[in-house]
Formats: structure tokens, sequence, C-alpha cells
């Protein structure tokens, strides 16, 4: 069963409910519009990096890595958004420490314009960052880099919805209007999602090892749609496997085999995120905050959330609250 056929027998999208609780968001990032000889060096960045080529090539690079031609239409991302090198070609270094690396940084994180290399304009790439809640634990993106690719690129020739977006973003690139910066940003959220349908459905290997790879194994999917419908239901794993009409033993396996964790880890993991975004968010009492993610007594809720978050429940409200400093969340495009 594919997840959209799940999502329409259960009633509910499994993808769709993850990127919502952990608040991954898509932020416009540097646009570069290049001529002839040049390159850029980005740095470590938190989040994950996306980039788009609406007009022109490029060549993307990763230490360790062989280069990676990009051509127009093509879209990459880079979940762990390692540092990297974009240029007009293989060779091209990017210097490491100047005025320009400076202007980089600056232009990605206020989503500005970079204009690089000699001649007229060529190239136009946009650049974006996807980051999320840092409450949140469960993460779509943290994918495992044994088993998973540096960068995920696909080509134009894909033939999805994918090509249109990247065609939105390229007539709304050449020709800003009001609020394009905010046009920009839903068109990165919805690339996003996309991205990752015609990845999973194209490379569902390269997902193995990770939250994202639960969705083309079928009966991991039901079972996280299960847990994730009802998560205060008091669940064993002999129960959700009954459910799903397996041995105890082959749900465990496949559980350790795509997150690491048993399906008693996942849940309990799955009710600390829940309960801290509204610990963080709300003022509901600790009791109803307890009872809303499984847990019969204010004490036992108390204890599981201490394991997991190293402070009681009280304690995370308040430093939870706390300002975030400035420049703490930042596009990683």
């Amino acid at each position: 069963m594919t997840p959209a056929a799940l999502a329409t027998l259960t009633g509910m999208d499994l993808l769709a409910d993850v990127l919502a609780v952990s608040g991954v968001r898509g932020t416009l990032g540097a646009r570069i519009e290049a001529g002839q000889d040049w390159a850029v060096w980005w740095s470590d960045c938190p989040g994950a990096a996306f980039y788009a080529v609406t007009t022109g090539t490029a060549w993307l690079t990763l230490p360790g890595h062989e280069p990676c031609q990009l051509l127009p239409g093509d879209v990459v991302l880079l979940p762990t958004a390692s540092g990297h090198t974009l240029a007009s070609h293989p060779e091209a270094t990017a210097p490491a420490c100047d005025a320009t690396a400076a202007a980089a940084d600056h232009a990605r994180r206020h989503s500005d314009v970079l204009r690089f290399g000699t001649g007229p304009v060529q190239t136009h790439i946009l650049g974006a960052g996807y980051d999320h809640d840092p409450a949140v634990t469960t993460q779509v993106l943290a994918l495992s880099p044994a088993l998973s690719p540096a960068l995920v690129h696909l080509r134009a020739d894909h033939g999805t919805p994918l090509d249109d977006t990247v065609r939105l973003l390229a007539r709304e690139l050449a020709h800003p209007q009001i609020a394009s910066v905010v046009v920009l940003n839903r068109l990165v959220d919805i690339l996003l999602v996309q991205l990752l349908r015609v990845w999973l459905s194209t490379e569902p290997a390269h997902c193995q090892g990770s939250w994202l790879g639960a969705l083309s194994d079928p009966i991991m999917s039901q079972a996280l749609t299960k847990l994730h419908q009802d998560p205060a239901r008091p669940w064993t794993t002999a129960d959700l496997a009954a459910e799903m009409a397996v041995s105890r033993a082959t749900l465990t396996r496949r559980f350790r085999a795509v997150t690491g964790q048993t399906p008693g880890a996942y849940l309990t993991q799955w009710r600390m995120d829940l309960a801290a975004l509204r610990l963080r968010d709300t003022d509901d009492p600790l009791e109803t905050i307890a009872a809303a993610v499984g847990y019969t007594s204010v004490y036992a809720f108390n204890r599981a959330f201490n394991r997991a978050r190293a402070q009681p429940p009280g304690r995370y409200r308040i430093t939870s609250r706390q300002p975030t400093p400035t420049g703490a969340r930042t596009s990683s495009g």
C-alpha cells in the first residue's frame, strides 16, 4: 500500500503530520546571478539546504565527493547542509575568507541577490534553507549518513509537478512584484514536499534507515500511522503487532531497521515531542498534557519527560519560553 493510499484509507497523512508537528519550514536564501568564471563556498549550516537552477548551469561540489553538474530545472537537497561549493566549472575555487565570503553569508541570511563572475548573467540559482522546531526530535530530514546520499539531485526531466513549481520560481525571480519574498517562501515549502514525493517514488532505497524510509514500508507506514492517530492509547508492541497482523518479532525488527528504535521507544519519543510543544506553547495543566500523551499520572509523566529531556516538565516550560538569541534560527540555503 502506498503512502497516498494509506492516507486515503485512514484519513491521516503521516508525512504531513510530522512536517506540521516538527515545524519544518522553508526560508528563501541567497539568489545567485552569475556570469562566467565564478565560485562561492558555503560553510556548514544548521538544517538542510536546497537549490533550484532556473537558468544556466553550475557545478556543486562537496568535500570527498565527485562534482555534480546542475542544469536548468534541476533541484538539489542537501539534508545535512554540509559545506559545499557552487561554481561555474568543477575546477573553480572559492576564496575561503574574504569580502566575497562575507557577502555570500549575508545574502544567505537575508535573501539577497549575489552577483558573481564576468560578463552578462547566464545562470540564476535560487537557494533556500529548511529549519525545524528545536523542541521536536522526530525529524523527516534526519537521514542516515551511512545509507543516504550526501545530496538528493533531481534532474529537470523527471516529469513531475516539481517542474511546474520550478518554472513558477523562475517567473517570480525574473519578474518580482510586491510580496515576492512571501510567494517564494511558500513555493520553497511546496518544493520540499514535491521533492520528497519524487525521491520516495524513484529512489526508496536511499531513504532507508530514516524516518522517511518508513513511508515506503507498508508495515511501518501503517504502524506509525496508528501510533500517530492515537498516541495516548496504552500501546504495547504486542497490541500494535496484533493490529498489524504480524508477529511481535517482525514488527520490532522492522522498527529497528527503519528508525533504529523499538516501537515503544519511538512512541515515547513522539509523545515527548507532543508534550514539549504543549508545555512551551500552552498553559495547559500538567495533568492534561500527561493524559493527552498517554500517562495516567503526573508522576509517571514527569519521570518519562525528565528522562527524555534531562529536565522536568515544569522547568522545561520555563526554559523553553526564554527568548531565542538573535540569529539562532536562520536560513541555511
